[in-house]
C-alpha cells in the first residue's frame, strides 16, 4: 500500500512539473510574439488576435491602412463586419 502512495505522489509531481513547463513555454512564445509585434515585424489579426507576419499574403487595404490576417476565414469575417459601413 505504501508503495502505491509513493508512486502516486511521484507521478503527481512529475505531472505538475510537465504542465508548468508547458505553461512557461506558451508564456515565452507569447512574449516573443509581442516583442516582434512591437518591433513592427508582426501585426495582430484584427479578428482573432493572432500575430501574423506583416508581409502576410492575406491582407486588405482600407482607407490607406493595410490589415493583415492569419487566414482567409478571418479576412472574410472582417469584410462582412465592415460591409455595412462601406
Amino acid at each position: 500500500m505504501m508503495k502505491f502512495i509513493v508512486i502516486a505522489v511521484v507521478l503527481f509531481i512529475l505531472y505538475k512539473l510537465l504542465t508548468n513547463d508547458q505553461k512557461k513555454k506558451k508564456d515565452a512564445q507569447l512574449k516573443e510574439k509581442e516583442k516582434l509585434a512591437a518591433s513592427g515585424i508582426m501585426v495582430k489579426d484584427p479578428v482573432c488576435g493572432t500575430y501574423v507576419d506583416k508581409d502576410s499574403d492575406v491582407r486588405i487595404k482600407k482607407d490607406g491602412q493595410v490589415y493583415c490576417f492569419c487566414s482567409y476565414d478571418c479576412r472574410d469575417k472582417y469584410l462582412k463586419k465592415i460591409k455595412p459601413d462601406s
